[in-house]
């Protein structure tokens, strides 16, 4: 079997280019509607989805995007994988605007935001120890185009925005050895743990945040600048990690990601009520076999 892969884009990344009978589908979920209709595509033998988290035109800023209701509809559909691609601000010197980085740690400061599926009817405990998939970085890796800079492992902080930082909050990130730092990628990554799918942040760097000299205020400007610089090589990595997965004669789903309820669950089956196991089917089907 296949990996079905979901690609969440990010500021700059609207569309996905080289991917024919594009179908729009709409798939409702109950906790509202997605950023927009998910964009289900094939690519030779692997069917792919893209759903832009911002919107079509980006209409919706960070803190009011439905994350719940994205990975939800994402995992109705049967997405098994998440590749996200966002632009983040670098905390470090050793981190340019252009660069990539692969956040394999995340540190929540978000504030305003529904953050589990398991809220109402049925306590659930993940694991966030290890919260990215080490399989997709290492495809990411070996997909990666000559010219392109990609660096594995980095510290991400998310912040509710929509305003950039603070000196104060900038230095206290970086104090705290953060390499980067962002608005949407959590709750997007405890959600997928919740709903046993893979992620991966693919992380551009479009400025220095304001600790930096040359970089006390940030600007809409220099971040969209840096964006169209990337986006083409971000598009190109994703068509040569897609010809990488193809060639993956057996996906490892023996991978603890995709069976991480199977520890996590408090609540006896019997416990749970009708209305709990209904709203929740797609993420607890294999858990108890819905």
């Amino acid at each position: 079997m296949k990996p079905i892969l979901g690609f969440i884009g990010g500021s700059g990344l609207y569309a996905l280019d080289g991917l024919k009978n594009t179908k729009l589908i709409n798939i409702s979920t109950p906790f509202g509607p997605t950023s927009s209709k998910l964009h289900v595509s094939k690519y030779k033998k692997l069917k792919i989805v893209f759903l832009p988290r911002h919107g079509l035109n980006h209409t919706i800023p960070p803190h009011k995007i439905n994350y719940k209701a994205n990975i939800y509809a994402l995992k109705k559909y049967g997405v098994t994988d998440i590749v996200s691609v966002s632009a983040v601000g670098s905390l470090k010197k050793l981190h340019k605007p252009g660069d990539f980085i692969l956040p394999d740690q995340f540190i929540d400061r978000t504030f305003n935001r529904a953050t589990t599926f398991f809220d109402e009817g049925c306590v659930a405990h993940v694991s966030l120890a290890k919260p990215t998939s080490v399989k997709l970085s290492k495809l990411i890796l070996k997909s990666k185009p000559k010219n392109m800079k990609i660096k594995v492992k980095g510290t991400y902080v998310a912040i509710e925005g929509p305003q950039f930082s603070t000196y104060a909050e900038s230095m206290l990130y970086k104090n705290w050895n953060c390499d980067i730092i962002g608005m949407t990628n959590m709750p997007e990554v405890r959600l997928a743990r919740e709903a046993e799918m893979g992620y991966i942040s693919i992380a551009m760097v479009t400025d220095y945040d304001c600790w930096h000299k040359n970089h006390d205020a940030v600007t809409v400007d220099q971040v969209l600048s840096i964006m169209h610089k990337n986006t083409n090589n971000v598009k190109k990595l994703i068509v040569s990690l897609l010809e990488n997965v193809e060639k993956v004669k057996k996906w490892n789903w023996d991978d603890k990601i995709y069976t991480s309820l199977d520890e996590a669950i408090l609540t006896q089956r019997k416990a749970i009520n009708k209305k709990t196991l209904k709203m929740l089917e797609p993420i607890l089907k294999r858990r108890f076999s819905l």
